[in-house]
């Protein structure tokens, strides 16, 4: 691993750390030549999904644009970014159960729905509105109200 600081390969491992699961490691190392630490993660590679879009094309599967619409839905509530990533690995290790290497977004959007209705009503109300584009207050209104069912 190269050193951020002096770009040098020689780096050791001073301390490992598994998180969510044991799906991430983290490394704390030192650079044998100028001493800075630094920190890595190691996370599984997955195998990669096509991602169907409403319109038939299709795109490669990017998590980034998963945890920025969850992000966008969860902002200013009291959500940290340790529970939006828990989320999206969990969406993950669903499509990972369901053994096929073409998903379609819908069935990432349900997913992601689905998950935060358990984590924050107004997260949920939120992505929902976006995801499946709302053109009034009536459709807004539905969605409130089936939260309150």
């Amino acid at each position: 691993m190269n050193c951020p600081i002096c770009k040098t390969p020689d780096s050791k491992v001073v301390d490992s750390r598994t998180l969510m699961g044991g799906a991430v490691i983290r490394r704390r190392r030192e650079c044998e030549k100028c001493r800075a630490r630094f920190t890595t993660y190691e996370r599984v590679q997955r195998m990669p999904w096509k991602v169907i879009k409403k319109d038939g094309r299709r795109e490669d599967y990017d998590r980034a644009k998963i945890m920025k619409g969850i992000t966008t839905a969860c902002e200013k509530r009291a959500i940290g970014v340790s529970q939006i990533e828990a989320l999206v690995d969990s969406v993950e290790e669903e499509l990972e159960e369901l053994s096929k290497q073409e998903v379609s977004s819908k069935e990432i959007g349900e997913l992601v729905m689905r998950k935060l209705q358990k984590l924050d009503d107004i997260a949920y109300v939120r992505f929902a509105s976006v995801y499946r584009q709302f053109k009034d207050v009536s459709q807004f209104l539905s969605a409130v109200n089936s939260l309150k069912k």
